[in-house]
């Protein structure tokens, strides 16, 4: 695969247009049209029918990228830098992939790679597209867009004849070959339009915006905008980097909310324009503008550099923007704005979105200008929300940039929680298979969930309102739903595709709702088969979460089977010990009734019979799935209470040790008992770890919880001893990263005191082994058995097997053990009818950021019936999905449009990147034995093609016998037949 790009040609970028349009209702992947009113803004002479659009970078380097953008709704576009360094010798500088969009967005890439006289035939292309497509599509007015040259990075540069061709070609590209290329297609593919097409105007472009280096002088800057002032006649944006704001400003802005990890030094601060120097130069260039009868603002703001510390691309140094880059271009904007008493004009660029887009407009601040969301899933479909939500807005000329309004703005933009980074580093989104080269399509949450859960099912059935028949589906695989509907750590919710919109489908909750709406009907209708007469017959040691599941889904299938449970009551650690602010009994109890359905026999009160004596009472199966009751060790001395053993007397009513309480330990127990006692009444309530927030093993939601009840948090502490009401503890730094990533505590030999009458031990619970070993169990060398032991018929799963473990690993160790009782594994369920949405209302939800929804099937995005998230984000329209004939969709990659930015890669479910790994069309035989990695075909002469499937390459002919999987034959087939223009 080539790094460059290969333009397509405006006959056959025309020809895709209305051939995709008219067969798929689509264009360039773009699924809905944004329709323009009537309502439009001057500017440069010229008029917008809404205020945004997309930044000078992916989304404006090729035509169908602009394309596309037009079609959903963005009417300015900052198009692709260009300067006098172009081509094969600017993508010999590019490291790839370049893009890194995942949160906060970084990338190492930054004007066109593209030759300057290919990015202008682009540029007239597209202009002439967009012309044709307003009109042919209802649209609007097929002047309401204006395109924005950006050019750097030197005066000398911008000077050359490159440049300069470049510069007058888009001012009035009459006489361009391109130009004329142009009309020439769309009057004899359009030939009743011959007025319209004779009224396309050749002036692409009347105004431009600077773009310069870091370290560029700033008389330096003042030159290159006066001379595209007084010699081109240009409307001048001056692009300001975030340097201008100083370094204590930025490191300061950034570490307070949570990016203190982003690495930079002072040498960029040092050595970029200066705001001493920046403010009697713009006003210069304003009068100047003036003079001329021009538009002159400023263009806040561009990229803000970084260093690359964690590898998170291929290069010493990379370019923030994106959430990150919001609140240094809103301080500022603020700044400027207050300087020039809102005179000056200021266009925007540094992490604009759905959410704050009509904010900054109502500040007076636009055009403005995005690259990172578009980048994100849904794409370009973003644009169409964003303008449905300005146009509702009023529409006036600039006159002033409201000082107070953008003050405010940078002020709450420090508090917002889509800019703020969360406490702790996200989860992995991807899962860890690989991306199969077909059928793709998957939903990431189910793939997330240890038990596969069928989530966008049961989330659409309950979106229809049938909880029932939810519930019925959640139970096949999990026979827990309150529990799990309440407490679950819910790593799908980590998975989910809504997490890169604005925040996940709330999961867990949606299937308490199923279990509290459907469970009275499951229960009339649940009834326990007619045991089967197999001889088989299994004992469940242990009343918790995985016994209980092991219960019921023995007991559906007819096998006998009896719990064993020490304690008096079932439910394990989730009755005895989590907190009833978390969970209540009554909800416990339903889920322990739904399992007794199931006809199980249950023995509590007394400890479980040995293995011998179990088989010896006829049980050909043993299941062994007690909790982690045994304390960790904190080796301290004091007034020391286990975690576990202190919250069970806590629940049970028991006086226990208060006063000024300290929880040592950084876990989701640690949090639960830090929480609980505050509610029991201690003085306080106190965290120590000997890391920070950002490394404890607790769930963010969990860290959360405990931080918003009141629980006081003390980082960089080791305890060491408790006496006389206090705890002492060593005073700790963090040093270099362990194997698991986080950083090891270092001692500073500092000390540190505070108040504590009991310190709770939370760190290390563990699974009580002697009972194993004395069953003759053998233990690995972590001392955990395995899941299925050395002893014929006797199995271990949660806490025991796993250590502290969480509900819903209990259950996948369950279900575990019912296959190998039952030698057969449930790989799928029988789903209710039309559990899934369809496709139409799958793909009608994707592009809308939604924050909240009656019901969260309205947010759900239906990934198991619609992913295509690769298609979405890439900006050069290079993944494309075709329909088959059977109504499947399947992904195929265009090789020559893509120039491996990765972006696909980051957002792919897969742990993959489609750009390499998905079914590629190729363009060229040096396209094809250049890119050896990717399967995929180039079509020959006629009805033949040349073929690599893993590595082995072949010919073969459509019209006759060949030797290709009829997958794949299909598929290059359905190219052939449907989609011929993407072969151009």
């Amino acid at each position: 695969m080539s790094e460059l790009m290969t333009p397509i040609p405006f006959r056959e970028l025309m020809a895709w247009t209305v051939s995709e349009h008219q067969q798929e209702g689509t264009v360039f992947g773009a699924r809905r049209p944004y329709l323009a009113g009537t309502k439009t803004l001057p500017i440069f002479g010229e008029k917008l029918e809404t205020p945004f659009g997309p930044a000078a970078g992916p989304a404006t380097q090729l035509a169908q990228n602009i394309i596309a953008g037009y079609y959903t709704g963005a009417r300015f576009f900052e198009l692709k830098t260009v300067q006098k360094m172009d081509g094969a010798e600017l993508a010999a500088c590019v490291n790839k992939p370049c893009i890194l969009a995942e949160d906060e967005c970084y990338n190492c890439e930054w004007s066109t790679e593209l030759y300057v006289s290919q990015a202008f035939e682009e540029y007239v292309k597209a202009w002439c597209a967009c012309k044709m497509m307003a009109r042919l599509y209802g649209l609007g007015d097929p002047d309401g867009f204006v395109f924005n040259m950006s050019v750097g990075y030197d005066l000398e540069g911008i000077k050359g004849k490159k440049i300069d061709d470049f510069l007058n070609g888009m001012t009035d590209a009459s006489e361009t070959p391109i130009f004329k290329e142009c009309i020439a297609v769309l009057r004899q593919m359009f030939p009743a339009e011959e007025d319209f097409i004779a009224s396309i105007s050749p002036r692409v472009s009347h105004s431009v915006t600077v773009s310069t280096l870091h370290g560029c002088p700033p008389d330096e800057i003042e030159r290159i905008a006066s001379y595209l002032i007084e010699e081109k006649h240009l409307h001048t944006f001056v692009k300001c980097n975030p340097t201008i704001l100083g370094y204590e400003t930025a490191r300061t802005v950034l570490d307070s909310m949570g990016y203190d990890y982003i690495s930079f030094d002072e040498h960029h601060f040092q050595e970029d324009l200066q705001y001493a120097d920046a403010v009697p130069m713009f006003h210069r260039l304003m009068a100047l503008a003036a003079k001329h009868s021009l538009e002159f603002g400023l263009k806040l703001s561009n990229t803000f550099p970084v260093d690359v510390t964690r590898k998170e691309l291929p290069s010493e140094e990379m370019y923030m923007a994106g959430k990150s880059l919001f609140p240094l271009t809103t301080i500022m904007a603020a700044r400027i704005a207050k300087e020039f008493g809102g005179r000056l004009r200021l266009s925007y660029a540094g992490g604009a979105d759905f959410f704050n887009i009509d904010k900054l407009f109502a500040c007076g601040i636009w055009p403005i200008t995005m690259a990172t969301t578009e980048l994100k899933p849904g794409g370009y479909q973003r644009f169409k929300q964003i303008a449905e939500k300005l146009e509702t807005l009023r529409y006036e000329p600039f006159i002033s940039v409201d000082v107070e309004g953008i003050e405010a703005l940078s002020l709450e933009a420090r508090r917002d929680k889509y800019h703020v980074k969360p406490v702790k580093s996200l989860p992995r989104r991807k899962l860890y298979e690989k991306v199969p080269l077909l059928s793709c399509f998957t939903a990431p949450c189910e793939g997330g969930c240890p038990i596969h859960q069928d989530i966008p099912e049961y989330i659409e059935l309950c979106h229809q309102g049938r909880y029932a028949d939810a519930l019925r589906l959640i139970i096949e695989k999990n026979p827990l739903p309150f529990i799990t509907g309440t407490i679950c750590t819910h790593h799908c919710m980590d998975k989910c595709t809504r997490n890169f919109y604005e925040d996940s489908v709330q999961i867990r909750a949606t299937k308490l709702v199923a279990a509290e709406k459907g469970y009275d009907e499951v229960m009339r209708t649940l009834k326990a088969p007619v045991p089967a007469n197999s001889g088989v017959k299994a004992a469940i040691v242990g009343g918790g979460p995985s016994g209980l599941s092991a219960a019921f889904f023995l007991g559906r299938a007819g096998i006998p089977c009896t719990i064993f449970e020490k304690a008096d009551t079932l439910g394990g650690v989730v009755r005895q010990v989590i907190p009833g602010f978390r969970i209540s009994d009554e909800a416990i109890q339903k889920d322990v009734d739904l399992v007794l359905k199931m006809g199980a026999e249950v023995r509590c009160g007394a400890p479980a019979p040995s293995v011998a004596e179990l088989k010896a009472q006829g049980y050909t199966h043993i299941y062994f799935a007690v909790g982690a009751w045994k304390p960790g060790n904190l080796n301290i001395p004091g007034n020391v209470a286990p975690v576990i053993g202190w919250m069970k007397d806590l629940k049970d009513g028991k006086e226990v040790s208060l006063g000024h309480v300290v929880v040592v330990g950084g876990g989701n127990t640690a949090m639960d008992a830090a929480r609980v006692a505050l509610r029991a009444g201690a003085k306080s309530s106190t965290l120590v770890y000997r890391r920070t927030k950002k490394y404890m093993p607790a769930d963010a939601e969990e860290l959360d919880l405990a931080i918003a009840d009141g629980v006081r948090f003390l980082e960089l502490v080791s305890p060491f001893e408790q006496k006389n009401e206090t705890l002492l503890c060593k005073r700790m730094k963090l040093g270099e990263p362990d194997a698991s990533g986080r950083r090891v505590p270092v001692e500073t030999g500092e000390t540190v005191e505070i108040n504590c009458d009991t310190v709770v031990s939370a760190v290390g619970e563990q699974v009580d082994t002697q009972f194993l070993t004395d069953n003759g169990i053998k233990l690995d060398n972590i001392g955990c058995p395995a899941f299925i032991t050395n002893l014929e018929g006797v199995f271990c799963g949660g806490d025991v097997r796993r250590g502290p473990a969480t509900v819903v690993e209990c259950i996948a160790d369950a279900q575990g053990f019912a296959n190998q009782v039952l030698k057969t594994f449930r790989t799928s369920v029988n789903f209710p009818a039309n559990a899934q949405s369809s496709r139409e209302e799958a793909v009608a939800k994707r592009g809308i950021l939604c924050e909240s929804a009656k019901c969260e099937g309205e947010r759900c995005l239906s990934c198991n019936v619609v992913c295509e998230s690769c298609a979405d984000v890439c900006p050069n329209r290079a993944n494309v999905s075709i329909e088959m004939p059977d109504g499947r969709r399947e992904i195929l990659h265009v090789d020559r449009m893509c120039n491996e930015c990765g972006n696909c890669a980051v957002f792919c479910p897969y742990d993959s990147a489609p750009y390499r790994d998905k079914f590629t069309l190729f363009h060229s035989k040096e396209d094809f034995d250049e890119t050896e990695g990717n399967s995929g075909f180039l079509p020959l002469d006629g009805r033949k093609v040349l073929v690599r499937l893993n590595g082995t390459v072949s010919e073969a002919d459509l019209d006759g016998e060949n030797a290709l999987p009829k997958d794949i034959e299909c598929v290059i087939l359905t190219v052939f037949s449907r989609y011929g223009y993407l072969m151009g």
